[in-house]
Order: structure tokens, then sequence, then C-alpha cells
């Protein structure tokens, strides 16, 4: 022993608590909010409350799209149960087993309950990737290599190419499928937010109706694996049961509200476009370009001079 650790194993894999993917995509989303929040005092009037809430609001949408890409949670679920700890030992602990998927693989979590036992921190939370040019054969069986606890393994068993479960390429298909709509629906994003800084609001409205079609799109894409049973995961007594998770729930909010601001955007402008252009800050700008051409300064010693 060499101060507690063994030389020649490796050591305890710690659980994932952030993944950086979606750090990086916050943070600069953030920082563009943050930059707008600091240029709102020069905005004048009840504009600044219509380009606040507009530009946050559409801040918000793209960063949903794109960090939903990297989220583990589109299904998930979780089970108590007592279970073998490593294989070809018959002691047991009592733990929290989770299954977490998303479109470009699974998660699987192995929390101890309490976490210090039998003289170790059970504490896991292991990735397989499916997505296109990951091998989730070779990651299973890096996990072999490694000597995963079981609970982690028979439940990544469940998922790979050789199991009999057989939902190994449904779900890569599906989750491919996906991620390019939610792609898609990120380019329209961008494109109506450009029409919408500029005076063709209603096309800014179709563009934002394509989002939320290409959102609702990619939810219905990623369903489809529902389509065929899935085996039991049975861990001791216990079964695991997966639902749809917080990422799945999450697109179909942002997909509706992108469908309503566009029905809502070209129905004003087909009834109310005065109303829209308000809330857009077109109609105050006109107002002020007419109320300059018609303004006319006189210098009254001139005019004194020509009396």
């Amino acid at each position: 022993l060499f101060d507690g650790v063994y030389p020649f194993y490796p050591q305890q894999r710690k659980a994932a608590v952030f993944d950086i993917s979606s750090i990086i995509v916050t943070v600069v989303f953030l920082t563009l909010a943050c930059s707008f929040l600091l240029i709102t005092p020069g905005i004048r009037g009840r504009a600044r409350l219509y380009w606040t809430l507009r530009v946050l609001l559409s801040l918000f949408v793209g960063v949903v799209i794109v960090v939903v890409q990297f989220t583990g949670d589109w299904e998930s679920g979780w089970v108590q149960a007592n279970t073998s700890y490593k294989s070809f030992s018959p002691v047991q602990v009592s733990a929290d087993i989770g299954l977490h998927i998303g479109l470009a693989g699974v998660n699987v979590t192995l929390r101890g309950n309490p976490v210090e036992q039998i003289n170790e921190t059970i504490n896991y939370n292991e990735h397989f990737p499916w997505s296109f040019g990951a091998d989730y054969d070779h990651s299973y069986s890096q996990g072999l290599q490694k000597g995963l606890p079981s609970p982690i393994l028979y439940v990544a068993e469940k998922f790979s190419s050789q199991s009999p479960c057989g939902v190994h390429g449904q779900y890569r298909i599906a989750g491919h499928y996906a991620s390019a709509t939610l792609w898609v629906a990120f380019c329209t994003w961008v494109i109506s937010n450009i029409l919408l800084s500029m005076p063709a609001l209603v096309y800014g409205g179709y563009m934002l109706l394509a989002t939320g079609a290409f959102m609702i799109f990619s939810l219905l894409s990623f369903s489809t694996v529902r389509n065929s049973p899935m085996c039991l995961i049975q861990i001791g007594t216990s079964t695991l049961h997966v639902a749809y998770g917080g990422s799945f729930w999450l697109m179909l909010a942002i997909g509706l509200l992108c469908v309503v601001a566009g029905i809502t955007i070209v129905a004003m402008h087909h009834f109310n476009l005065d109303l829209l252009k308000t809330f857009f800050d077109l109609r105050e700008d006109k107002a002020e370009e007419h109320q300059e051409m018609l303004e006319v300064f006189i210098n009254p010693h001139f005019v004194s001079k020509s009396l």
C-alpha cells in the first residue's frame, strides 16, 4: 500500500456531476443574455420591456435546443434494490440504480444507500455511447475489463447490440434522427431571429412555426422506440422502469411555445398589424421619422432682419 492506495489496480471512478458540453453552451448563452441586459438601460419607454421579453425568451429557446443534445434524461428511471456488488462474490449492498437515456448514449448510475458500504464508496455514473462514430460494444467491453459493479454491467448489457432485447439499433437510429432534426430547428430559430429583427415579421412567424414543428418532429422520432417492447430490467426483487424524462417534456413545452408564438405573430399580422409593430418596436421608429420631417427650426435673428 502507498498511503492507502493499491499500486497495481485502477482507482475507483468518481460520479460525473456536470456535462462539459452543456456547461459550455449554457455559459455562452448566459454571456449573451448578460450582454443584452447591460444595454437595456439605453432603450427608452415600453420598448425596453418588449425587447427584454423577446430577447430573453429567444435565448432560452436557443439554449434549450442545443443543451438537450447533450443531456441524458430523455428517458430515465430509478429503483432501490439489494443486489450483488461484484461478480463471483456473495456480498450484497443496498443501492439506488438509475438509468438515464439520451440521444447519444445511456448513463447507468449506482449509488449506495448509504454511500459508504463494505469499506468502499459506492457512487458510480458510467456512460456508454451509441451515437454514430462511437462503439457501444467496445465501451461495454472496457467496462468488463475495468471490473465495474455487476448492476451497471447488467443494465448496460440490455442495450448492447448482442443483447436479445434488440433495442440497440432502434435507440441509436431514433437518437440520431432526433438530433439531426433538432439541429434543423436550431437553424430555423436563427433565421426567425434575423427576420423578426427586420420589417419581415410575418416570415419570422412562419420560421417560428417551423422551429416548433421540427422540435415536435424530434420528439416523435425519439418516441418510435416505444413501439417495440422493452426487456424487463430485474435487479434483485425489484424492476427498473423508465419513463420520459425532463429533457423530453422540456422540449415538448418549448416546441408548443414556438408554435403558439408563430401562430400569434401570423394572426396579428393579418388582424392587428399596428399592435404587432408596436411590440416589435417598429411603429415608434416610423413616428419619430415623420415627426423629424415635419419639425422646422427657425432662427429668429434672420426672421427679424427680413422683416
